[in-house]
């Protein structure tokens, strides 16, 4: 039996983005952040198509430790960290690195089972005021984490960038000269670059004279991984992106109804004229967002259509009087391919990212088979 919305997900189109991500990044090596079960694209199926890539990056550790049950042997960063012994030595356990951007860190790190050598990466907060040591502490931080037993000799230092969207936002550089007056004259891996940073900031990638290192630089892609731009006012196609994944779903019921009829709870749209209207199989339920408006687009048998209505947990209706042909069991396209997810997303008044990750279990996944030979189908979340 097959799902009435589905998210069709094209490998291709990923290692389009990687090698656009690549191409940006000559000489960096890539950290693929694959967290939110990979933005909403199916967290292993995503990281085996990623075997490529120098690491992959995940939120918290039990994401590490799906990974590392389905077999995914690379180098797997938290970018959480770790905030209870347990989930430390399950850490150190499954050979996941982790984040060290809190003082109360140490202390689990004094307490760990040494089982094995741990790799962990120091933090900093240059600008985004979330997670990470001051910069001015960098110095203590490490003669700290050198001093405990179960963490490997090899410094690295991270920074997360809070404005690299917006080309005209001076705080990029100034985070970079920031987090390179913390470094000084540093030997060991650096990463700062996220998305944006990787394909619009190259002060972000290679030494200068205010990012002194001798080490690798470890871009962070992840929103750009999966076609959608990171960057304000730009769209993916005009960064060189391919959307990977495609929510559809495909009309149930078409009729026509009179002027003057409305449509959907509370009769929130009416009829100006006689209206061809069809049924599809997609709600809130699914994670389609139910407080866009009528007039969203969508796609249907590849032409644009208007949502009227409100969104219900199940359905939504369109006005299909412009469409040629449209019959029950046609396809119906809510973003993705020639519909871009951040045109849905603003419609929605949110971001790209947050409509990828919110698809519900209900939701099926197609992965069309790299050779074009046709869509595979399993179940969210299934590996």
């Amino acid at each position: 039996m097959t799902e009435t919305a589905v998210a069709i997900i094209r490998p291709q189109a990923l290692a389009n983005n990687l090698r656009r991500i690549r191409s940006a990044t000559a000489g960096c090596r890539i950290m693929a952040v694959i967290k939110a079960n990979a933005y909403g694209h199916g967290l292993e199926r995503i990281a085996r198509l990623l075997d490529d890539v120098d690491a992959l990056a995940v939120a918290g550790v039990c994401e590490g430790i799906r990974l590392r049950d389905a077999g995914i042997r690379q180098r797997i960063v938290v970018l959480e960290g770790c905030s209870e012994a347990d989930e430390l030595n399950a850490a150190i356990a499954h050979q996941l690195e982790i984040v060290v951007h809190d003082q109360s860190h140490f202390e689990l790190l004094d307490g760990a089972i040494e089982q094995e050598m741990l790799d962990v990466w120091i933090k900093i907060d240059t600008g985004m005021g979330r997670l990470g040591f001051d910069p001015a502490d960098l110095s203590d931080v490490r003669k700290r984490i050198e001093g405990i037993s179960c963490v490997r000799p090899i410094p690295r230092v991270m920074t997360h960038l809070a404005s690299a969207d917006d080309p005209d936002n001076p705080l990029t550089l100034e985070q970079v000269r920031r987090f390179g007056d913390a470094i000084g004259h540093f030997t060991g891996d650096v990463s700062i670059a996220n998305s944006a940073g990787a394909l619009l900031w190259p002060q972000t990638l290679e030494p200068s004279l205010s990012l002194d290192y001798k080490g690798e630089n470890w871009v962070r892609p992840g929103l750009a991984l999966f076609g959608a731009s990171p960057v304000t006012g730009k769209s993916a196609r005009e960064m060189g992106l391919e959307p990977v994944m495609s929510f559809e779903s495909r009309l149930i019921a078409v009729k026509t109804i009179k002027r003057g009829t409305g449509v959907g709870y509370g009769s929130a749209w009416r009829a100006r004229r006689d209206t061809v209207v069809g049924v599809a199989a997609v709600g809130y339920g699914d994670g389609y967002p139910r407080h866009l408006q009528s007039g969203t687009p969508v796609m249907v048998n590849d032409r644009r259509a208007a949502l009227i209505g409100r969104v219900s947990m199940d359905l939504i209706n369109i006005d299909l009087t412009d469409v040629p042909v449209a019959a029950v069991g046609d396809r119906v396209v809510l973003w993705g391919g020639h519909l871009p997810i951040e045109e849905i997303a603003a419609r929605a008044g949110t971001i790209p990212y947050e409509l990828m990750c919110r698809l519900s279990q209900r939701v099926g996944y197609r992965f069309e088979a790299v050779d074009s030979a046709g869509p595979e189908e399993q179940s969210l979340g299934v590996s």
